[in-house]
């Protein structure tokens, strides 16, 4: 009988023991697995993203603003690119505070576009190079990558009225910037296209200013 109940006591023990191995086995597995996301490059996604927003308070009562934005094709707006249709893009910023200038800028944006700039990308087979237009403005680059890189790129764009936030301080400013494909300038076949599938739908949503005093 006391044989049993040591041999019963001895393989309790070495089940405990497995058992605490075990879970330290998990939880190494579980620490190596979490450095490893850690340390592994990240995946590129398909969209935009602001990678700059920020705007300075100027002295005249204007916002100067300064944005860039790193924008990954799908594959299906690639080819689309490489067969001649132009991606046309549309940079929009917007005021969200103090009120009063906000209400005011808001009804401005209903009767013009001076809130907008449009960008143009293009490819051109007979040069093998990427063209980003903004008006007649145009700049020619080699690589895919490079001509996303300028399309939502701005330095020191001022924008509302001289005036508009005289006596305002930085602080009090809430404004955004929003980059998107603009689908509705795509041609009438990829515009079905832009209505069925969200590879299409490239929109880096809304995203604040970092508001700073000039």
């Amino acid at each position: 009988m006391a044989f049993i109940t040591r041999l019963s006591a001895s393989c309790n023990t070495v089940f405990r023991r497995l058992a605490a191995r075990a879970v330290f086995q998990t939880a190494l597995g579980a620490a190596a697995a979490a450095i490893l996301l850690m340390f592994a490059p990240a995946a590129q996604a398909e969209g935009i993203t602001a990678t700059r927003s920020e705007a300075r308070l100027t002295a005249g009562g204007q916002l100067s603003v300064s944005s860039r934005f790193q924008t990954e094709l799908p594959d299906q707006l690639k080819q689309a690119l490489q067969q001649g249709v132009p991606l046309n893009f549309a940079l929009n910023w917007q005021l969200s505070a103090p009120t009063v200038p906000a209400y005011k800028h808001k009804l401005a944006q209903l009767v013009s576009d001076d809130g907008t700039i449009q960008y143009k990308l293009a490819f051109h087979p007979l040069t093998n190079r990427y063209r980003v237009s903004v008006g007649t403005f145009s700049t020619e680059y080699d690589t895919l990558p490079a001509a996303l890189r300028a399309v939502g790129a701005v330095a020191n764009w001022k924008v509302l009225g001289k005036g508009d936030l005289k006596g305002v301080k930085a602080r009090e400013v809430k404004a955004e910037i929003r980059l998107q494909l603009s689908t509705a300038k795509l041609p009438k076949p990829f515009q079905v296209n832009a209505l069925t599938s969200k590879n299409w739908q490239l929109d880096s949503g809304w995203k604040s200013l970092g508001i700073s005093q000039e």
